[in-house]
């Protein structure tokens, strides 16, 4: 793994835009803010955020990994993982973050952490300092 870089956020009013700043802030540290594929690793921090708020009582760290992919982990502290969805209606809003997140990012996933989980998304290195997406993996089974 290469640089990481950690923000607090339990108990931060506005934790989703913090996040996205802090992302933002990074991908231009680490000369990946230049394609459209930051546009989506923001975008996945952002709904993963937000899932951590509406569903686990908070976000308590944001954690982002710099390595052969962009690493986009979320804490929180419920063990409960994100488990299969059902597709709603087009009038219908929300429940579509985890589909938002599987859509923008190569993989995704949860796992458990002592009193907590993480649920976590990558973004290839390559796609964000290219703009090109390779092939993508096959998507994984939600809470495994």
């Amino acid at each position: 793994m290469g640089q990481c870089r950690r923000l607090a956020l339990r108990g931060v009013r506005g934790a989703v835009g913090k996040g996205r700043d802090f992302t933002r802030q990074t991908l231009r540290d680490w000369g990946w803010d230049r394609h459209e594929s930051a546009e989506d690793a923001l975008l996945v921090v952002s709904e993963l955020v937000t899932n951590a708020a509406l569903h686990a009582s908070g976000c308590h760290e944001l954690v982002l990994t710099a390595g052969e992919a962009l690493r986009i982990d979320v804490l929180d502290g419920s063990t409960a993982l994100p488990g299969p969805w059902t597709v709603r209606r087009p009038c219908v809003p929300g429940g579509r973050g985890l589909h938002i997140v599987q859509r923008l990012s190569d993989r995704w996933g949860s796992y458990t952490h002592g009193t907590g989980k993480a649920v976590w998304a990558e973004i290839e290195a390559s796609r964000l300092t290219t703009g090109r997406r390779g092939p993508r993996a096959p998507a994984p089974v939600p809470g495994r």
